[in-house]
C-alpha cells in the first residue's frame, strides 16, 4: 500500500475529518503515514504568510516533521476552485511538482494520504483536475459521502465518473458532518448501497472534536476502528 486518493461529493463533507480519522487507525497498527494536501484556498494570513488550516490539521494527526510547505506545495486566500484562485494570484499550479513532492513524501512513508479540494473535478490547471491527478499519480480513489438531502446523486454521479475516467475506487465512507438529522440522513447510507455495487466502508457519526490533537486522535481510532472496514484499505 503506498498511497490513496481521497475525494469527496461536495465540499465540506468531511474530508480532512475522514482523512485524519484514517490516519489515526493507520498509525494505531504501526504505519508511517505521510499526508499530502496538493492545493488548499480559503487561507488564512498569519504573521504574513498564508495558513492552510486544513493541511496543518494533517500534519499535526500524522506527526510528521515533513516541512508544511512540502504537504501544501499551493496555498491560496480566496475560497475559490485551486484554478481560479491561482489564476487571481498569478501563479501556475504544475501537476508535475505535485508528482514530485508525492513522490518524495511516498518514499518516507509506509502509505500517503491525498486529500483533494471539493469533488473530482475540481480544476487545479486550465481543464486539468483532481481526477487527472489521481490518475497520473497512479492512487486508489476513497470517496467521502456527505450525507445530506442530494447525497445519492452527487454520490452517484462521482462513482460513475470515477469507473469510467478509468480510476480504481476503493470504496465509499459515508460521514455526517452535521448533527441535524433527518430522512435523508437516516436513509442514504442504506440506499447507496441499494443503488451501486461500489462498497460502503463504513458509515461515520457525527463527530465533534474538541481540538485536543491527542484525545481527538484517540477518539478517531477508537470510531474509525470500529465503523470501517480497514482489510480493504490494507489490501
Amino acid at each position: 500500500m503506498n498511497g490513496i486518493f481521497i475525494t469527496g461529493t461536495d465540499t465540506g463533507v468531511g474530508k480532512t475529518f475522514t482523512t485524519c480519522g484514517l490516519i489515526s487507525v493507520l498509525a494505531n497498527l504501526g504505519k508511517r503515514v505521510g499526508v499530502l494536501k496538493p492545493a488548499e484556498t480559503g487561507c488564512r494570513l498569519q504573521n504574513g504568510i498564508l495558513y492552510p488550516d486544513d493541511a496543518t490539521r494533517l500534519a499535526a494527526f500524522a506527526y510528521t516533521t515533513e516541512p508544511l510547505d512540502l504537504i501544501c506545495p499551493y496555498r491560496f486566500a480566496p475560497p475559490l476552485a485551486p484554478s481560479v484562485a491561482a489564476a487571481q494570484a498569478r501563479v501556475t499550479i504544475d501537476p508535475d511538482h505535485i508528482g514530485t513532492v508525492y513522490r518524495q513524501i511516498a518514499a518516507r512513508h509506509d502509505v500517503t494520504l491525498v486529500e483533494g479540494a471539493g469533488g473530482l473535478l475540481v480544476p487545479l490547471v486550465g481543464r486539468y483536475t483532481f481526477a487527472n491527478l489521481a490518475r497520473d499519480l497512479s492512487l486508489p480513489v476513497l470517496v467521502v459521502v456527505g450525507s445530506k438531502l442530494g447525497a445519492l446523486n452527487h454520490t452517484l454521479l462521482t462513482l460513475h465518473y470515477a469507473q469510467s475516467y478509468g480510476l480504481r475506487l476503493l470504496g465509499y465512507i459515508v460521514n455526517h458532518p452535521s448533527q441535524s438529522e433527518d430522512e435523508a440522513t437516516r436513509t442514504n447510507a442504506r440506499t447507496l448501497q441499494e443503488l451501486t455495487e461500489v462498497p460502503c466502508l463504513g458509515v461515520i457519526p457525527h463527530t465533534p472534536l474538541n481540538g485536543d490533537i491527542d484525545r481527538d486522535r484517540q477518539r478517531l481510532q477508537d470510531i474509525f476502528d470500529k465503523a470501517v472496514d480497514l482489510s480493504t484499505l490494507l489490501r
